[in-house]
């Protein structure tokens, strides 16, 4: 007697579109993230520090925020492709605001997806 494996196939060409996806929100979620941080350094010396902040800092900022959105369109298009439910875009769309959370939620989402869509 044989066991058929009951997952169902999964197209090669939705495979290659998961893929290109998650390599774009991946990326995007590690620069924002790496922004992210750099903002929360520049604002604790500025602010808690009362450091004098040279004027080129304030582009730390305005990276973060277009990073930011880049990453929240990242985050839509792998959340159409694999089908993710409102809460798990919600929870990834708002790690981009927390810091070092954008790390742990993309190193989740990236294993989830893979398992998912039996990617390598």
């Amino acid at each position: 007697m044989t066991t058929t494996s009951t997952a169902p196939k999964i197209h090669p060409e939705r495979q290659k579109r998961v893929q290109s996806a998650l390599s774009i929100f991946s990326v995007s979620a590690w620069i924002t993230g790496v922004f992210l941080i750099l903002l929360v350094i520049r604002m604790v010396m500025e602010y808690v520090l009362n450091m004098a902040m040279p004027t080129w800092s304030t582009w730390v900022a305005i990276l973060h925020g277009w990073a930011y959105m880049i990453y929240l369109l990242a985050t839509l298009n792998l959340g159409l492709k694999a089908r993710w439910k409102p809460a798990v875009w919600f929870t990834t769309a708002i790690s981009g605001v927390v810091p070092f959370l954008s790390f742990i939620v993309e190193a989740n989402r990236r294993r989830e997806v893979k398992e998912k869509f039996r990617l390598v």
